[in-house]
């Protein structure tokens, strides 16, 4: 019986530490700000079945929330939000919320990221820059790849020495105009 407690404790241990650890968007800015990593934005609504499945079997998981934990700041955007936020030296609203019949209205912030449909993943750089959005309901195994992958991007913010002009090595082609 102690060892069936035991292992029942373990594991509940071990899944209230593999929890992903969600920030607003502001909060995730500013600690950017001191420690840069980059930032992957769940959008979502309440209503949207999909984006439950995600935040239960996808965020949930123990891999993907390690991940998520360690290598990005994690965000949870509701796509309907009724606040305000001002961020990128501009203020995001809903303003429409109360005059639309059925779903809300998309936040500006939300038709700012470019995000149409729920649930929608944006990842931004270290400088608060978009890098990608991946549309539709992902699940851990389709979503860690991509996770991998954008954490390696390393996007340059300075004008290479060379921009626009054409740099040749010499070439062992032949030029058929002669």
């Amino acid at each position: 019986m102690k060892k069936i407690l035991s292992i029942v404790l373990l594991l509940l241990l071990n899944f209230s530490f593999a929890q992903t650890k969600w920030m607003t968007i502001e909060e995730a800015l500013k600690a950017q700000k001191e420690n840069p990593k980059k930032i992957l934005i769940d959008f979502y609504a309440d209503w949207c079945g999909p984006c439950k499945i995600m935040d239960k079997k996808t965020y949930g998981h123990p891999v993907l929330s390690q991940i998520l934990n360690e290598n990005f700041y994690p965000v949870k955007f509701d796509a309907e939000e009724k606040k305000s936020i001002e961020i990128f030296g501009r203020k995001f609203s809903n303003p429409n919320t109360e005059h639309k019949k059925g779903r809300n209205s998309l936040h500006e912030f939300t038709q700012y990221m470019n995000v149409g449909a729920v649930p929608s993943t944006v990842f931004l750089d270290e400088h608060g820059e978009p890098i990608t959005i991946l549309q539709g309901e992902l699940s851990a195994k389709e979503l860690e790849p991509y996770l991998e992958m954008i954490q390696r991007i390393s996007l340059k913010r300075s004008v290479p020495e060379n921009s626009g002009k054409i740099i040749r090595k010499s070439s062992n082609l032949k030029s058929k105009s002669n």
